[in-house]
């Protein structure tokens, strides 16, 4: 029904933002890199949106890009799979690795998200791998899951915590290959923290 919202931000929450569309207040709940990315109070800005309607309430998610949009409502409409839940599943890493992941049948990305265990990680794999259809699968995506895994340890053995790490990665060119390489650029992305 409500698929983008414009407006000025009022305020970040620390699971929503605020957004005044002409003057109509709205709470739109986002993961914590689009929080992260909305501008300081008064400032124009627009998401993508879901709202999501229950028995007891309405409750509109919002995302940077139209495509974190589409999977967002790949998972909620997985049997078991809430808003919340999926916010979480997003929330993990870049929206290329968890479909890279899901295409390859890796579950790791999915049950460091807090009430995803194994099975219910399985059930999305399953769910999701066909329709996500060649989406980094075969060898050469579990390569790049392995090299992301062990970027990730390599990082985190260094000190930073799993958060930093996982935003150094997002900014690692692309077309770095080998882990070598990525780790050199993670942690020239960490070089002024």
């Amino acid at each position: 029904m409500i698929i983008r919202l414009e407006g000025k931000i009022l305020m970040k929450g620390e699971r929503f933002v605020a957004l005044d569309v002409n003057g109509v207040s709205y709470r739109v709940f986002c993961g914590p890199q689009t929080i992260k990315s909305a501008p300081k109070k008064d400032v124009q800005f627009s998401l993508w949106t879901h709202l999501h309607v229950r028995e007891d309430a309405m409750e509109i998610y919002g995302f940077l890009e139209y495509a974190e949009l589409e999977f967002f409502e790949m998972l909620i409409g997985i049997s078991g799979i809430g808003p919340k839940g999926a916010l979480g599943v997003l929330a993990v890493a870049p929206l290329d690795n968890i479909k890279r992941a899901i295409s390859s049948g890796e579950t790791n990305y999915l049950t460091k998200v807090s009430g995803i265990g194994r099975k219910t990680a399985e059930k999305i794999v399953l769910e999701l791998r066909d329709k996500l259809g060649g989406l980094g699968g075969g060898e050469a995506g579990g390569m790049m899951l392995k090299e992301d895994q062990d970027v990730l340890g390599a990082l985190q053995s260094l000190g930073y915590s799993l958060s930093e790490a996982r935003e150094a990665m997002k900014q690692i060119p692309d077309g770095t290959e080998g882990t070598n390489s990525r780790i050199k650029e993670a942690l020239k992305n960490l070089g002024g923290k």
